[in-house]
């Protein structure tokens, strides 16, 4: 946590010190902790029916502690992997705070996800159980065979044959079973990472990374906690997002979460909820921000205090925008899947500079370094690198020696990203080394999504690339060569972009379709996408 009454961010920065406790566990400290404070403050506000669900902190921590007795009574066992696909509720919040209070590994997935998304993840993961409502389990359905490691299937809200059902199993558990005693570095969660070859890699965290990712937040959401705090995003709980940078220092610093869904981002709706939830705090990607523009053109104050944004950059105009039309001013924040919320600006301390992403938060060393993994000088562009060791950093791939050495150089942690750093401390975003893809504040690596559409009967080759966009930042882009005997048309087009949508994720399809006569491709075969890029 950062020191309290700061009154510049050089006092910030002198007087912070991580306090990583010996033993430390997410489950515990984002329930049973604030439950002993005060167990009848609300933790979860579930809006997801039409009448919305209070689950203070007392009970938040008895029910997670009674799910995990119950999924160790499955005979699910420390450092297992357990999958959890459910939407923005508090069943889920239960589910997580479980799994970590088991000592077991949290494998999230998005409800974007289709079978061969999940297949691949719940593969690589060795997944024993899973977790999931009607529309996970129907989609689990079609590759359960596929999957060897995977023993139990939970269902929630949903009549699921050969399910087993959340609420009874819960109900049933004991309420007294002993909350793991995890150190910091006891792996906790493992989120998938795209990268510009191979599919996903699973990103492995210790416990220890909720505790790293405390400072940034703080920065980012104007000091939180502060009375009256309620949070809220958007985005899915099972990306680094939702979850790391919303859902879980909420709890731990006891801030009520509203929970809520919809079936994809709708502007009015958004808008909607933060008025009747009376939201305080949101963190929302840049995107999403941008959309909700026309939504609150005649609208009333929001009463926001704070919002964060991350992922993609947010844009001058869009900055004024919210200054001059919610009164509220937008701390950017930087970071990645392995190693998250490192740089951030923050108004209430002055951080900031227009076009950056702020200064490294306390706690963090950031530089720009060249490709032998020097630092360099002021205003010299490079590589942004993290130094190790740091609480907030990955532990490694999961079963992936290789991939885990090559994110490193030396003591620091490459984020493949470029940029530079000024001399008063300001961080500038350049671009990136490789070819995934910013979209709508999801990073896309092209790899699974062509290896999906040449699996296509009309698919010869494909290259995926990134194209500028002035709403999502890129939007995804296929280039393809069409097997003999297919011609191109709007209705085969349709067909393709469908067929990855289905398989693959909601967020990953391509959004424009380009048919082309030739994909070149290196002597070792590997397609050339700069080609397509440039």
């Amino acid at each position: 946590m950062l020191p309290d009454s700061p009154t510049s961010f050089a006092d910030l920065t002198d007087r912070f010190k991580w306090h990583i406790p010996a033993q430390f566990n997410i489950g515990y400290a984002c329930a049973d902790a604030p439950a002993s404070k005060a167990p009848n403050n609300p933790a979860i506000i579930d809006y997801s029916s039409d009448k919305p669900v209070m689950i203070s902190f007392g009970a938040l921590a008895e029910r997670s502690t009674r799910f995990a007795a119950a999924l160790s009574g499955l005979g699910i066992k420390r450092g297992d992997r357990v999958a959890i696909m459910l939407p923005q509720c508090h069943e889920a919040v239960v589910a997580h705070l479980a799994v970590y209070k088991l000592g077991a590994i949290v494998v999230p997935l998005a409800m974007q996800f289709g079978p061969e998304a999940l297949l691949h993840r719940l593969n690589v993961a060795g997944a024993v159980a899973f977790i999931g409502d009607l529309t996970g389990t129907s989609r689990l359905s079609e590759i359960i065979d596929a999957l060897p490691d995977l023993k139990h299937v939970v269902a929630v809200d949903a009549s699921v044959e050969k399910a087993m059902q959340f609420e009874e199993l819960l109900t049933n558990a004991s309420a007294k079973f002993p909350v793991a005693n995890t150190s910091p570095d006891d792996p906790a969660m493992m989120l998938f990472t795209s990268g510009t070859t191979g599919q996903p890699k699973g990103a492995l965290h210790g416990h220890r990374v909720l505790l790293g990712h405390l400072p940034g937040i703080q920065m980012a959401q104007g000091f939180m906690p502060q009375d009256g705090d309620k949070f809220w995003t958007p985005s899915d709980w099972a990306w680094a997002g939702g979850l790391l940078n919303a859902l879980l220092p909420a709890l731990y610093f006891g801030v009520t979460v509203i929970a809520a869904r919809a079936p994809k981002f709708d502007p009015d709706w958004a808008v909607n909820l933060i008025k009747k939830a009376g939201i305080r705090n949101v963190f929302m990607p840049a995107t999403a921000i941008k959309l909700m523009q026309s939504a609150l053109e005649n609208s009333v104050s929001l009463n926001l205090r704070t919002m964060g944004t991350a992922g993609e950059a947010l844009g001058a105009q869009t900055l004024l925008w919210a200054k001059t039309n919610l009164g509220l001013k937008i701390n950017e924040f930087y970071g990645q899947t392995e190693c998250n919320a490192i740089i951030s600006a923050c108004h209430e301390l002055d951080v900031f500079k227009a076009g950056s992403m702020g200064k490294q938060v306390p706690g963090h060393e950031v530089a720009i370094i060249d490709a032998n993994g020097n630092a360099l000088e002021a205003d010299q562009v490079g590589e942004i690198a993290i130094r190790q060791p740091n609480p907030v950093m990955f532990l490694e791939y999961w079963n992936d020696f290789h991939a885990t050495k090559d994110k490193f150089i030396g003591d620091w942690m490459l984020t493949g990203d470029r940029g530079s750093r000024n001399e008063d401390g300001y961080f500038h975003f350049l671009g990136r080394n490789d070819d995934v893809i910013t979209s709508a504040g999801y990073r896309i690596g092209p790899s699974e999504i062509e290896d999906c559409l040449t699996a296509h009967p009309a698919v010869e080759l494909a290259a995926v690339v990134g194209k500028a966009d002035p709403v999502r930042t890129e939007i995804v882009t296929a280039n393809i060569m069409l097997a003999e005997g297919y011609k191109e048309s709007r209705d085969l087009e349709v067909e393709i972009r469908t067929y990855v949508k289905s398989r693959l994720s909601a967020h990953e399809y391509p959004r424009a379709i380009n048919f082309v006569g030739n994909v070149p491709l290196t002597e070792s075969g590997k397609v050339i996408r700069r080609h397509f890029r440039e």
